[in-house]
């Protein structure tokens, strides 16, 4: 399975932007995927500061994450992906 990302610089930070939502749209899952996925983005050698989950809730686009990180995103929509995770 591929996941979509965005890592980007946001205001001097480096951020990661998953398209992914846990199976059971719970925090505590939703929690336990950013986790998953951030520390494989690191391992696959980006730089990861500050991390969010993009994803459709009832037909709007929600955010999970980092407070800072989804307070900025839901003032500044999404920038395009720019690298895939293998999972």
């Amino acid at each position: 399975m591929k996941i979509n990302l965005a890592h980007v610089r946001i205001q001097g930070i480096n951020c990661a932007i998953f398209d992914a939502n846990a199976r059971v749209g719970t925090d505590s899952e939703r929690a336990n995927v950013l986790v998953d996925l951030t520390a494989r983005a690191r391992r696959a050698g980006l730089l990861v500061e500050k991390a969010a989950l993009a994803f459709s809730e009832t037909g709007q686009l929600r955010f999970y994450g980092n407070r800072d990180l989804v307070s900025y995103l839901a003032k500044q929509p999404l920038v395009r992906w720019t690298h895939t995770l293998d999972i």
